[in-house]
């Protein structure tokens, strides 16, 4: 695949589970021979048993998470600033979002001194990527790619996450923010649309834009 040049050095995907935000990030990282920073969901010993069961498992999984990222952007924030492009598929910030979703007020509670104690600095993104899609369509996609412990998701919990990102991204403005509707869509099996979206990244500079590649496509 050609590199394209983008405007940009540091470019964050988000969105909630199942969305596609780690397959996007892994394959705009082949257009601009990026390197990827990608959470490890799978190395979170906790996170079966917070699926299974929310209130056990919530605390411990939300935890390994925080200490994940930090040691992660962390590293990140020491690297050559010459290095090349890197393509995350989370936000610092997303962390304390699923706290406040996850976690009672007393745990969460516990959650800030953790946080505050770890004074984590993250390098702040030239551009985030937001991918929005109903609740059937995150299920969908869940299913889909078949992990096991995913099945226990419960689609309450996926309708508080798109809320809670919705509200976020509503007042976010430390970076140029693009929001796409990612409901039918197939960047990663189907190259339009995946060349499509890669353009409106590339042209993306500042302030805020909707992007509906499906109103796009009936011009």
């Amino acid at each position: 695949m050609t590199s394209a040049a983008p405007p940009f050095r540091y470019l964050v995907i988000e969105g909630p589970i199942g969305v596609g935000k780690t397959s996007l990030a892994r394959k705009l990282c082949e257009s601009f021979s990026g390197e990827a920073v990608l959470e490890q969901a799978a190395e979170n010993p906790f996170l079966e048993r917070f699926y299974r069961n929310p209130r056990a498992g919530a605390l411990p999984a939300q935890l390994s998470f925080l200490f994940q990222r930090a040691q992660q952007l962390a590293a990140l924030n020491q690297q050559d600033l010459f290095a090349p492009v890197r393509v995350a598929d989370y936000l610092m910030e997303k962390d304390r979002l699923f706290a406040r979703v996850t976690l009672d007020e007393a745990e969460y509670a516990l959650y800030e001194q953790v946080h505050a104690r770890l004074g984590i600095t993250a390098p702040k993104p030239d551009l985030v990527v937001y991918l929005q899609a109903p609740v059937a369509v995150l299920l969908d996609r869940i299913a889909r790619r078949g992990v096991e412990y995913e099945r226990h998701i419960e689609p309450h919990y996926l309708e508080r996450l798109n809320q809670a990102y919705a509200r976020f991204f509503h007042e976010y403005e430390a970076a140029p923010l693009l929001i796409v509707n990612a409901a039918e869509i197939d960047p990663i099996n189907q190259q339009a649309d995946y060349e499509e979206l890669l353009a409106a990244i590339t042209r993306m500079r500042r302030g805020r834009l909707y992007y509906n590649p499906l109103r796009s496509r009936t011009i």
